[in-house]
């Protein structure tokens, strides 16, 4: 262990780590996403640093009824009250409308809240898989870790990757719709009561190494960039980071970017943990440890 005043030691040995590159040209995404904002910038530090407003392309227009009934909330604890009715009668999510099966036992239908709590659990588990299907879908963005580094297409971690994204378990119940869903209530929560008039979040997450998270280019003895996996868990708390590795990342997170934070609906398996799920790219990161 290093000592606290070595102010080298949070990057020491990752200065010639070698980039992620998933396909064989090096590229990190699809060339076109859902969001209508090219992939170079996207997925830059560019964006990171001057973002825009992001919205998944038809989903405000094919639910108006939604943002209307946002729109009357008087704070986030009655829009995110409006978002779970709204959810559970356009996909029939909760207990009561369960589905008969031939066999006469009756089945949930797939929630964005079971993918939320298995994230909570394991984000490299299939209900992570199933998350970071969805970025790479909506955003473009590949997966660079999925229980191991992802170093191209056609490994053989990619297929577990891909086996795990497309399991018939989740997709019962359009359940990537429900995601955009989420994303889009997620960024109307943020842009009206969470974080009115800001463009970034400052975010930290605890690591004891940088197997998931490859550095790009070192700047300095403490700030580099990174390149984080398409979907990566954050904390607004340092001391909850703090309880996940001796190197705490400091990161300035654009609103645009979060798809879900742990204030946004009343009951949630990522509470206790001031939890943010955040869209992945190459980040500026600054590193310490305490």
């Amino acid at each position: 262990m290093w000592r606290q005043d070595d102010r080298s030691a949070p990057l020491a040995g990752v200065g010639t780590a070698e980039p992620a590159k998933v396909s064989e040209d090096g590229s990190i995404g699809h060339s076109s996403n859902l969001v209508g904002v090219p992939m170079r910038f996207l997925t830059g530090v560019g964006f990171n640093d001057a973002p825009v407003p992001l919205h998944i392309a038809g989903v405000r227009e094919m639910n108006p009824s939604l943002f209307e009934m946002l729109g009357q909330a008087r704070d986030l604890a009655e829009a995110g009250e409006a978002f779970a009715c709204y959810m559970t009668a356009l996909f029939g999510i909760d207990a009561e409308q369960r589905v008969r099966g031939r066999d006469g036992r009756r089945r949930f239908r797939s929630s964005y809240l079971d993918l939320i709590k298995g994230w909570g659990f394991d984000s490299n588990g299939a209900e992570g898989a199933v998350l970071k299907g969805w970025v790479e879908s909506r955003f473009g963005l590949f997966p660079t870790f999925h229980k191991e580094p992802i170093r191209r297409i056609a490994s053989p971690v990619w297929t577990v990757y891909v086996e795990q994204k497309m399991s018939s378990r989740f997709h019962n119940n359009a359940i990537f719709v429900q995601l955009d869903l989420l994303y889009e209530f997620c960024q109307w929560a943020l842009t009206h009561f969470a974080a009115t008039g800001s463009t970034h979040i400052t975010l930290y997450r605890g690591v004891n190494g940088f197997d998931e998270h490859q550095v790009v280019e070192r700047l300095d003895k403490r700030h580099c960039i990174i390149r984080l996996n398409n979907l990566t868990s954050f904390t607004s708390d340092r001391g909850v980071a703090d309880c996940f590795g001796d190197t705490i990342l400091t990161v300035r997170v654009p609103v645009a970017k979060v798809l879900f934070f742990n204030k946004l609906l009343a009951a949630h398996p990522l509470k206790g943990e001031g939890e943010y799920l955040v869209i992945g790219g190459d980040y500026r990161v600054t590193a310490s440890y305490f």
